[in-house]
């Protein structure tokens, strides 16, 4: 404490010079003052233990501290450290939404022989790049409008957690592209409808957009705004990938009037939707609900998104499906590392499956039952290069979605404030002032840009597979290293099943969860 009655009576002196030889003395003596009070301030309070101990000193501690996160990604983390997404997969994303080469000199960064490391398997008689870019029929038996889908879209991000300006991107790069966009759970708000892209309505547990002033769901509105022209498929969302079993989370002070009045709750509370449904309890009762919004959506694609949990749960759903006819349209699969805009660390951390295991478990328990000819499968999950694509289409999905790489194409830049409004982009904020640095016009194009560049990469790395369409691929054209010398494919790793192996004789390694499987309830 010597330096602060040092500091002390150097503050003193410097304000008798002032005041007895010459005012210019303040410049000394005011500084001094005010470290001086800062200090007495500090060994009074009683919140921080470093600031006692350490009065002024102590605050380089938490300055330093509220940086830590630039200084890391900066000037610490290599290449391919950073997370969630590295700076690699970073700069792909904003090479090819500027519309730059994405390319390197030198070879991969990535070390080949650590335990866990993939890599798809080349044809020594590649076919050439296919121009005309496939797209999914997404409609089941029971659907009367069909859509068809681009093999990458905008993955589930609401109006709320995401600005105005970047909804407004988000689609407007959906329409130049081609692709779809998916609204989030927070309602339908004319910065999803106005650019005219194709929309995925997502209904979620809170039935924001859709619900009774009690918080249930309301048919009447829910078939009004299904109607319109540029919602082309509705999905029931059933949990998040960061944040399974727990609802959806809106800070307060992102609930503008705008949003309250889009998602018919009070402006300026905190939004947490319930972590459950109230129109269902039961496998059964969820197959019928699907069915009964098919219905109410004029025929429209009708599905469900949910991160896988327990096997069991959803080889009962799929018994359901059996039992009743009735097939939802779609799937898709929410991994645990995908993103979110507020979640408690302990749920994006340690609940639910990643998206390998989650969807290798959907498509193969679909298969087994004999559903997956009428049931398509979209997989998201930090889906954000040619190569994640390919990956998820040979381990089982039909399509995928990205969410943070669509944010990278916007301006994000991964300063993880997405629950705080101070996103320094505006990309997730309702601060208008950060919102206008977002300018719509040009990221919409990056959008474009960035999808098409990611699919057709795509397109590229399947004909040096020796493959002409997604249908071709197959799950043992991905090999993981196992150990140092032990490479495993997927087709290995997850021994397939044949349609309707599970009604008729269960494999082993299926026959307990597929007995303990009960329509009439979600087992625990």
């Amino acid at each position: 404490m010597l330096w602060v009655v040092l500091v002390g009576c150097l503050a003193v002196a410097g304000a008798a010079l002032a005041v007895v030889v010459s005012p210019w003395w303040w410049f000394a003596g005011g500084p001094l003052l005010a470290l001086l009070a800062l200090a007495v301030w500090d060994l009074l309070q009683r919140r921080h233990s470093v600031l006692r101990n350490y009065p002024v000193l102590g605050h380089l501690r938490f300055a330093l501290e509220s940086i830590r996160p630039e200084l890391r990604q900066y000037f610490v983390e290599s290449n391919v450290e950073g997370r969630p997404f590295d700076r690699d997969t970073r700069s792909i994303v904003y090479e090819r939404a500027k519309g730059t080469d994405a390319e390197e000199a030198f070879g991969t960064e990535q070390d080949l022989y650590a335990t866990g490391s993939e890599f798809l398997i080349p044809s020594m008689a590649p076919r050439p790049v296919r121009t005309e870019v496939p797209r999914v029929r997404i409609g089941g038996p029971d659907c009367t409008q069909p859509y068809d889908m681009a093999l990458l879209n905008v993955s589930a991000m609401s109006f709320g957690s995401l600005s105005s300006n970047a909804i407004l991107a988000l689609n407007t790069g959906a329409a130049l592209g081609g692709f779809a966009h998916d609204t989030g759970e927070g309602g339908l708000s004319d910065y999803h409808l106005r650019p005219g892209g194709d929309l995925v309505w997502e209904i979620g547990t809170g039935y924001f957009g859709c619900r009774t002033d009690q918080g249930d769901f309301d048919p009447g509105l829910f078939t009004e705004k299904a109607a319109h022209e540029h919602v082309r498929c509705v999905s029931l969302k059933l949990s998040q990938g960061a944040k399974p079993g727990i609802g959806g989370v809106l800070p307060g002070a992102k609930v503008t009037a705008e949003i309250a009045q889009v998602r018919g709750v009070p402006q300026g509370r905190t939004i947490t939707s319930p972590p459950y449904h109230r129109v269902f309890s039961t496998p059964r009762e969820l197959v019928v609900f699907v069915g009964r919004m098919r219905e109410l959506a004029g025929g429209k694609p009708t599905g469900f998104k949910l991160c896988v949990g327990s096997r069991t749960q959803f080889l009962a759903v799929c018994k359901a499906m059996v039992d009743e006819g009735i097939t939802p349209d779609f799937i898709i699969v929410d991994g645990a590392e995908g993103g979110t805009g507020a979640a408690p660390l302990e749920f994006a951390d340690n609940i639910g499956m990643p998206l390998t295991d989650g969807l290798t478990t959907v498509h193969q328990a679909l298969v087994g039952a004999g559903l997956r000819d009428r049931i398509k499968v979209g997989a998201s999950g930090k889906v954000a290069t040619g190569s994640d694509l390919v990956k998820r289409l040979l381990q089982g999905a039909d399509y995928t979605n990205a969410a943070r790489a669509m944010m990278f194409a916007v301006g994000c830049i991964q300063a993880q404030r997405c629950h705080t409004n101070t996103c320094p982009t505006g990309v997730t904020t309702q601060d208008p002032r950060r919102a206008r640095a977002l300018h719509v016009a040009d990221k919409s194009q990056r959008v474009q840009r960035f999808q098409e560049a990611t699919v057709k990469s795509a397109l590229q790395i399947m004909a040096s597979m020796g493959v002409d369409s997604p249908a071709e691929l197959a799950p043992h054209m991905l090999l993981r290293r196992m150990d140092p010398v032990t490479v495993r494919s997927y087709a290995e790793l997850y021994p397939p099943l044949a349609p309707g192996e599970l009604l008729h004789q269960a494999p082993q390694s299926w026959a307990a969860d597929w007995k303990a499987a009960d329509p009439d309830r979600f087992t625990v």
